[in-house]
């Protein structure tokens, strides 16, 4: 039974799903928005907008637990710079999903997840 299970398994291991989903958040945060599968694009939001909570404290520990899960020092003075700026009065909700139709190869749902613009 799969009571108190909340994330999706992806059919990957727990080390590779949790690889894919930091390398994502990098790019993610990088780019601002990408293109992906929408099961996996619904894992990565909580994961980003965890990211870019911890950016908005500002202490120098969430600036280490951020790099600890995205190990990219780009991405970290990004969400601790310019996103943090951008998102500073907002409570919640930075990323959106947008589905964008069904890959041609194998049918699977695609959908476009982006970081919003402005923070109001």
């Amino acid at each position: 039974m799969r009571h108190g299970i909340a994330k999706r398994k992806l059919n990957k291991t727990s080390t590779h799903r949790i690889a894919m989903l930091e390398n994502m958040a990098v790019s993610l945060i990088k780019h601002e928005t990408i293109k992906t599968t929408l099961p996996k694009a619904k894992e990565l939001r909580p994961f980003v907008e965890k990211i870019i909570t911890l950016g908005k404290k500002n202490k120098q520990s969430s600036r280490s637990n951020a790099f600890a899960s995205l190990r990219d020092k780009e991405a970290v003075t990004k969400v601790f710079g310019d996103l943090s700026e951008r998102f500073k009065e907002r409570k919640g909700g930075y990323c959106r999903i947008i589905k964008a139709g069904y890959r041609t190869g194998d049918n699977a749902p695609m959908a476009f997840i982006q970081i919003l613009e402005q923070g109001k």
